[in-house]
């Protein structure tokens, strides 16, 4: 309990996942009221700063949330654009959804899509800011000034300690082009399969920027063969590099859990004898039981790049 209150003291500035519909997949800025406790567990209670508890909009909604649905204010660098393909957060409906940015636009505008909604809506650089993940108590990627400072900071010692701190920017971070025969993992936006990312061999590249793919455990229609379609750039990144060994997962450890022929990417509620874990899928609302052999440590493919968390803690 001691390492959440360092990070969900009362008065903690926070952001909110929601599991209503229509909410899902945005975080919203609020306030710790009351922190966990030995009689609370897990729960806390915060008021939102955007949603309000009434139409008058007069009184600001208390709700009593659970710490997987809670993080810290991620970090925004001072001035950043932004490329083609990054991941955002784009801030909307009161609260910052996660994107991906279709087209770069005159006068710093973008527009970005949305993968749950299928929505395609223009932003301004200021309603914008790269999207982070919450990995294991660091933000990843960290701020491109506290990279560069730890550049610098190298800069004088000897060149065998700078290359080793390259090493470890580099290692698990993978440049793959998409082309023939190379192994992928693709996601869907079809209802029952969102949330999800599935093992898939490139078939060939097709014009305009999509890929005609071969699931690796998806079979068609008939059961004859392995399902195969078109995907864009979008639903398509390269298969996750391996990660070292995890001898043991923890509580809120951030995992993908194979289930259904795809890797659903949940967080670690409850850690039990075994070795078993409990996983919550935020997408769902829902919690299941995994064994050990049926988790991998959660990745994230940002920037065009891997972002291990082992890796990430020693940035």
């Amino acid at each position: 309990m001691a390492n959440l209150n360092a990070y969900f003291q009362k008065g903690s500035e926070v952001e909110i996942s929601s599991n209503e519909d229509g909410f899902r997949g945005a975080w919203y800025t609020g306030t710790v009221i009351r922190p966990a406790s030995s009689k609370t567990k897990n729960k806390i209670l915060v008021e939102y700063k955007t949603l309000m508890a009434d139409e008058k909009g007069s009184k600001p909604l208390r709700e009593s949330v659970d710490v997987v649905q809670l993080r810290p204010i991620p970090p925004r660098e001072s001035s950043r654009s932004f490329e083609f393909s990054a991941e955002v957060d784009a801030c909307y409906n009161d609260g910052w959804w996660e994107g991906v940015i279709t087209e770069v636009l005159a006068n710093k505008r973008y527009s970005v899509f949305f993968r749950g909604t299928r929505e395609q809506i223009e932003f301004g650089q200021s309603e914008l800011r790269l999207h982070r993940e919450w990995v294991n108590g660091k933000w990843v990627p960290p701020l491109e000034e506290e990279v560069q400072a730890l550049k610098v900071s190298i800069s004088t010692e000897a060149k065998s300690s700078e290359e080793m701190v390259e090493e470890e920017f580099s290692k698990g971070m993978v440049e793959e082009k998409f082309s023939k025969g190379a192994l992928v993992e693709v996601s869907s936006d079809e209802e029952g399969f969102q949330g999800a990312w599935f093992a898939a061999t490139v078939v060939k590249q097709i014009r305009g920027g999509k890929f005609l793919i071969e699931y690796q455990s998806l079979r068609n229609d008939d059961d004859t063969d392995f399902l195969r379609e078109q995907v864009d750039t979008l639903h398509i990144r390269p298969y996750p590099p391996a990660t070292s060994a995890v001898d043991h997962f923890n509580l809120l450890d951030e995992v993908d859990a194979q289930y259904n022929d795809g890797w659903w990417v949940g967080v670690i509620s409850k850690v039990l004898n075994g070795p078993r874990y409990v996983v919550y899928f935020r997408d769902s609302n829902e919690e299941m039981e995994f064994k050990h052999t049926d988790l991998r440590l959660h990745q994230d493919w940002i920037d065009g790049k891997w972002i291990v968390a082992s890796k990430a803690l020693k940035l």
